[in-house]
């Protein structure tokens, strides 16, 4: 089983502070880190690092192949990673003290992978293959749809939430990935309760709670409790856990 990944990646600026800001205000950082990120990467990274055979599908700029040899060195095949002119995608992390974030996104060569890439990583696919997804790029729909015409299993994460792009996406998709948050906006996006979603499998998250599992077809529900844990910086737990 190969797990190929149509995924964002990112230059992560960290900056932790004494609490996220307030509208007007200016903080000074008590410390400054970069690293790599974005959903798809933290993706993958998750799965590469559980033991999976995993293809990453993205595009960097020329400011993003550090990226691409650190994903090499954590397991990810990054054969169908593109360079393309523009920037890499990149975000401002905020961290306070008690480890919430608040982070804003530049979407860059995310936004510009080339369909050639695409088509040419998914060729090689089959029956019980995986492709998973995020809203952090751009095919998403072309890619779902022809994943599914091979016979593959499509998972796809409804985050950062963008109801047209889940609009786009959901007819093709096997398994939903949502938060709390997210759960509520589309349930009010297509006007529908949870339970009747139009997926055969939904997996929500909890945070602190746990996770759910819900299985369409046999009207079942699972609730999984979390681990305990104290947190230090919840930044990318979720795709982690999708991971």
């Amino acid at each position: 089983m190969t797990i190929f990944n149509l995924g964002s990646i990112n230059i992560d600026h960290f900056y932790r502070l004494p609490h996220l800001p307030l509208p007007g205000e200016t903080l000074a950082a008590l410390s400054y880190r970069r690293g790599l990120g974005g959903k798809g990467a933290n993706q993958s990274v998750a799965a590469a690092r559980a033991g999976a055979d995993l293809r990453h599908i993205g595009a960097v700029g020329t400011d993003g192949r550090w990226m691409v040899a650190r994903l090499g060195e954590l397991g990810v095949d990054c054969t169908h990673v593109a360079e393309v002119a523009e920037a890499s995608g990149h975000a401002i992390i905020n961290i306070d003290e008690a480890g919430e974030n608040a982070i804003v996104l530049y979407p860059g060569a995310n936004r510009a992978i080339p369909a050639a890439a695409l088509q040419k990583a998914l060729g090689q696919a089959g029956p019980g293959d995986w492709l998973i997804l995020q809203n952090e790029t751009t095919l998403q729909a072309e890619a779902a749809r022809f994943a599914r015409e091979q016979g593959l299993f499509v998972a796809y994460s409804a985050a950062p939430f963008d109801a047209g792009a889940v609009r786009a996406v959901l007819p093709h998709v096997t398994h939903l990935l949502v938060n709390e948050v997210e759960a509520a906006q589309l349930c009010a996006a297509l006007e529908t309760g949870l339970p009747d979603l139009p997926v055969p499998y939904l997996v929500m998250t909890l945070g602190a709670r746990g996770a759910v599992w819900q299985d369409r077809a046999a009207g079942t529900r699972i609730e999984v409790p979390a681990l305990p844990v104290a947190p230090v910086d919840t930044t990318a737990g979720g795709d982690t856990f999708a991971g």
